[in-house]
């Protein structure tokens, strides 16, 4: 019976992924709504436990987030399609000292041939795709637009991710329970601490790893505005996103940054202080939001992380990306009691150093999912 079970478990395992498979196109907005509402649940439960109730509190949470993405977008997408206008007008520049010093340089102190790195068609592509009202949105609007149907169907996609999400957040507690009143009787404790384990890695890295993108993209932009970089805003949103990989937004921001301030300024000042526009944002990542908004309980490697997203990019396209970092949080959660398991068992200790009947032994307590 116990084979029985785990081939029913494997086939339900395989006809989930299949209908992933298959199902690619409508499932963006069910994901993002699930997420927003996996998001916004904590906040509503501290409103009912303080006496609201639970669909108030949803619409005040749901209005606030709405607001809050509303005075957002009016904000930021002007300064950023200014500052892409700098960008695309600084192009021509960059890649005429691109061919003229930097290759040269190369050539000379490495002796190598490196004709065909020169970046003649490079300048023009770029320009066109980055046009002075925005090339970025008209690409996304270019895509989404090549017919009727296809806009349709991408406005209505648009469209279901706040219903689903509302629908989500006011249910969540009633669909959470459902769930549990499915878990098989015998194992509902241990699947109850796994899935508590599962879901303080998921915290602590959604939530806690997109208020640190935050904050960082945040202390870049206004970092290098002080500095009085005119690119800051959209080096500083680029650093912020790539750290959702521990280093890369420093990495990538630094670089970025520096090149900007050659182009811009010309002299060791700015440069430096750029670099120490990021080490100050290190500093405050490392010693500040990270323990405060992270804590030690994520455990994803950063190879992990990008394995992960270019893996599920890979084999389920951009619904794999959304997926691909809340399953390695679950799998690395199961491999860890797994862990624990077959360090429990016989398999793992070495029976010469077994304890030997009548000696004392001390108690091998079942592995405990908070402790994974």
């Amino acid at each position: 019976m116990i084979t029985d079970t785990r081939w029913y478990w494997a086939a339900g395992l395989a006809a989930l992924l299949l209908m992933i498979y298959l199902l690619q196109p409508i499932l963006p907005p069910f994901l993002i709504g699930i997420l927003l509402a996996y998001l916004g649940d904590p906040a509503v439960g501290r409103l009912e436990a303080r006496g609201v109730p639970r669909m108030a509190g949803v619409v005040l949470v749901f209005a606030g987030v709405i607001a809050v993405f509303a005075v957002l977008l009016l904000i930021l997408i002007p300064l950023l399609i200014n500052e892409i206008g700098i960008l695309r007008d600084r192009i021509p520049a960059m890649v005429a000292w691109f061919n003229q010093s930097a290759l040269p340089w190369v050539e000379a102190r490495l002796g190598v041939d490196v004709s065909s790195f020169r970046l003649e068609t490079v300048t023009d592509t770029i320009r066109e795709n980055l046009g002075k009202t925005g090339g970025v949105v008209g690409i996304i609007l270019q895509q989404a637009t090549r017919s009727t149907m296809a806009l349709l169907t991408w406005l209505v996609n648009l469209a279901m991710i706040p219903v689903v999400a509302f629908y989500l957040m006011r249910d969540w507690k009633e669909i959470m329970q459902r769930i549990r009143g499915l878990l098989p009787r015998q194992h509902e404790d241990l699947a109850v601490g796994l899935v508590k384990d599962c879901d303080e890695v998921l915290s602590s890295f959604i939530r806690g790893q997109l208020l640190v993108m935050l904050c960082l993209g945040v202390i870049y932009a206004i970092g290098l505005w002080m500095v009085g970089l005119e690119l800051a805003l959209l080096i500083g949103m680029i650093a912020g996103l790539a750290s959702i990989v521990p280093y890369l937004g420093f990495v990538v921001g630094v670089g970025a940054a520096v090149i900007a301030a050659i182009f811009q300024f010309g002299d060791l000042f700015h440069i430096a202080a750029v670099v120490v526009v990021f080490g100050v944002g290190q500093v405050i990542e490392s010693t500040l939001l990270v323990p405060l908004l992270v804590g030690d309980r994520i455990g994803l490697h950063p190879v992990a992380v990008i394995f992960a997203v270019l893996a599920g990019g890979q084999l389920f396209g951009f619904v794999g990306v959304l997926l691909a970092l809340p399953v390695a949080a679950v799998l690395m959660v199961l491999v860890r009691y797994m862990l624990g398991r077959y360090k429990s068992s016989s398999a793992y200790r070495d029976p010469e150093t077994a304890e030997q009947p009548g000696d004392p032994q001390p108690p091998v307590a079942e592995p405990e999912a908070s402790a994974l």
